[in-house]
C-alpha cells in the first residue's frame, strides 16, 4: 500500500503539487462535455484546502505533443473548477514553468489554488525529461498524486518530479483506485466474473491471461468476440476481426480449458448488412453469420445468459462494451447488462467493479448513475495495466506506506 494525504501530518502554508487527471472531453466550442474527472477529485483537493495548503494543480489535455495548442489549453477547466468551488480562489498561468509561474506560487495564499497550463505543452513531460522535472518539483514541498489515469506514464509530472521531493502520497481518488483494484487482483470473493469487451484482442492479451488465472468466468464480448468466435471455426461475415491473432485467441481458449475457467462467448448476435445506424438488421445464432453482414451487438439471448452469470457472481469485473453502443440499434447488449449489473450491486449481492472509457461513456450515455455500482475507474490503460499486475511508474514513485521488503 501507498501512504497517502491523510499520512501527512502538517499541510499549512505548505506547497503542495497535485498532479491530476483533467483531460476531459471539449465540444467544438471548447466547452467541457462531462466534467466527472474534475468531480472526483474535489475531496481531496478539499481535504487540502480545509488544511490551509497552498495548491499547484498540474494536469495534461488532449495531446498537443510538445507543443502550444490554443485549444488544449486549461482555460475551460479552471472555470468549470472555479463553478465547482465556489468559495475557493483558483488562480491560472498561462505556462508550466517560468519566472512568472514560481512569482505565481509565491504569491499564492493558504487555500488557494494555483492551475499551470497544460503540461503536455512542455517537451520534457512525456519525455521525464530530468531538468523539467526537477524545474517542476522545485515549485512545491510535497508532491500528491491523484491522477490514476496517467499513473501508467512515466512522465516528468507522474513520475519524475517524484525523484526531487522528499515526501511524495496518493489523494483519495488514487488510493482508491489502488484499492478496488487490488481487491479483485489479491482477494475477489468468489464466484469471480471478468467481462471484457471492447474491440481488440491484442490490447488485451496479458490481461486476459491474468484474468483466466484468477477469475471462475470470463465472458468475452464487444468486436474482440468475432476473433475468438473464427478461431473456433465459425463464419463471421465481414465483423471486425484480428486475422494475426487468431491464434492468441486458439491459445487462451486453450488455457483456459486447462484452468477450468469458464469462457463465455455469445451465442446469438445482431447482425447488419452496415455500418450505420440505420442499416438492415437480424438477430442470429453464430452459426448463421451470413457473407456481407457484421456482428455489432451481443443478442437478447446471449444477454439473458450474461445475466444470469452476473447474478451467480459475488464479484464482477467488467471492462470494454458488448457492442456499438453509441448506434441505438447495437446498444441494448451493453445496456442490459450495465442494468443488471447495478440492480445485483446495489441488492449487496456482488463487489462490481468497472473500468475503461467506453464503458463509462455508456453508461453515461444510457444515463445510468456511475454511484449504483461498487468502484468505476477513471483510468482505461491504467486500469488495464494495474490488472495485468504490471507496475506503473505513478504509483510505484509514491512512498510505501510500510517499508517495501528487500
Amino acid at each position: 500500500m501507498k501512504k497517502t494525504i491523510e499520512d501527512v501530518t502538517n499541510w499549512q502554508d505548505q506547497r503542495v503539487l497535485v498532479r491530476v487527471d483533467f483531460n476531459v472531453p471539449l465540444n467544438a466550442q471548447g466547452e467541457i462535455t462531462d466534467d466527472m474527472r474534475i468531480r472526483k477529485t474535489l475531496p481531496t483537493l478539499r481535504y487540502l484546502l480545509e488544511r490551509g495548503a497552498r495548491i499547484i494543480l498540474a494536469s495534461h489535455l488532449g495531446r498537443p505533443k510538445g507543443q502550444v495548442r490554443e485549444e488544449f489549453r486549461l482555460t475551460a477547466v479552471t472555470q468549470r473548477l472555479r463553478d465547482l468551488l465556489e468559495n475557493v480562489t483558483v488562480h491560472k498561468v498561462d505556462e508550466v514553468f517560468s519566472p512568472a509561474v514560481q512569482e505565481a506560487v509565491n504569491a499564492l495564499k493558504a487555500g488557494e489554488i494555483l492551475i499551470l497550463e497544460n503540461v503536455r505543452f512542455e517537451p520534457g513531460e512525456e519525455k521525464n525529461d530530468e531538468d523539467f522535472a526537477r524545474n517542476l518539483a522545485s515549485l512545491a514541498d510535497i508532491y500528491v498524486n491523484d491522477a490514476f489515469g496517467a499513473a501508467h506514464r512515466a512522465h516528468a509530472s507522474t513520475e519524475g518530479v517524484g525523484h526531487y521531493l522528499g515526501t511524495r502520497v496518493a489523494g483519495f481518488l488514487m488510493a482508491r483506485e489502488i484499492a478496488a483494484l487490488g481487491g479483485v487482483l489479491e482477494n475477489p470473493e468468489h464466484p469471480y466474473t471478468a467481462i471484457i469487451g471492447g474491440s481488440k484482442v491484442s490490447t488485451k492479451i496479458t490481461v486476459l491471461k491474468t484474468l483466466i488465472e484468477k477469475v471462475d468466468n470470463l465472458v468475452i464480448g464487444g468486436a474482440m468476440m468475432f476473433t475468438f468466435l473464427k478461431a473456433q471455426g465459425h463464419n463471421v461475415g465481414t465483423s471486425k476481426i484480428e486475422e494475426d491473432h487468431l491464434d492468441t485467441a486458439r491459445d487462451l481458449l486453450t488455457l483456459a480449458a486447462n484452468r477450468d475457467t469458464v469462457i463465455t462467448l455469445p451465442r446469438q448476435v445482431v447482425i447488419a448488412d452496415n455500418f450505420r445506424a440505420d442499416a438492415n438488421t437480424r438477430t442470429v445464432s453464430v452459426e448463421e453469420i451470413a457473407d456481407g453482414w457484421m456482428g455489432l451487438d451481443i443478442g437478447p439471448e446471449s444477454v439473458d445468459r450474461i445475466c444470469q452469470i452476473v447474478r451467480n457472481s459475488r464479484t464482477v469485473l467488467w471492462n470494454g462494451p458488448m457492442g456499438v453502443f453509441e448506434m441505438a440499434p447495437f446498444s441494448h447488449g451493453t445496456k442490459n447488462i450495465a442494468l443488471a449489473l447495478a440492480e445485483w450491486t446495489e441488492k449487496g449481492h456482488c463487489h462490481s467493479i468497472l473500468g475503461g472509457g467506453d464503458t463509462v461513456a455508456a453508461l453515461e450515455q444510457f444515463g445510468i448513475p456511475l454511484d449504483r455500482y461498487s468502484h468505476v475507474s477513471t483510468g482505461g490503460g491504467a486500469s488495464l495495466e494495474f490488472l495485468e499486475g504490471k507496475a506503473l511508474p505513478g504509483i510505484t514513485i509514491l512512498e510505501d506506506s510500510v517499508p517495501a521488503r528487500v
